[in-house]
């Protein structure tokens, strides 16, 4: 059975509709996506970043981010940020960042945005000029 059509969703008008989209409109974004709680579990691993990270999508939910899956992101300029965003309840940031994984280093920028609904982060990775990757 065919996938429905994804929503469209512009930059801009990506943090008012993240916590909506399915597992499934997720998989189809043209960039990595990851959700994490206010501690740094995964919630959400979209397929794009399960396969340019070159680690499992689904194994990924319940692990933490900045010690287990990516801790070569456990420094101020993200890890930093991340938790000063969730302290604040409020974080819309966009970085460059060089990801060291051993399988596929790449250099990139990584949106961080808060959800106040959720009290959760996500996070967007993109190209290094901001340009989906998928």
């Amino acid at each position: 059975m065919p996938l429905p059509p994804l929503r469209p969703i512009d930059d801009a008008g990506l943090a008012a509709t993240a916590d909506d989209l399915t597992v499934a409109e997720l998989d189809q974004l043209p960039f990595g996506m990851i959700q994490l709680d206010a501690t740094g579990r995964i919630l959400k691993f979209n397929a794009v970043e399960s396969r340019l990270a070159a680690l499992d999508q689904h194994q990924q939910i319940g692990r933490h981010f900045f010690t287990q899956v990516a801790p070569c992101t456990k420094v101020q300029a993200f890890y930093g940020r991340f938790k000063e965003g969730v302290m604040q309840e409020h974080l819309d940031t966009t970085f460059s960042f060089h990801f060291a994984f051993k399988q596929n280093p790449r250099d990139v920028t990584v949106r961080l945005f808060y959800s106040r609904r959720t009290r959760s982060v996500w996070v967007m990775i993109s190209d290094r000029d901001g340009n989906p990757i998928g």
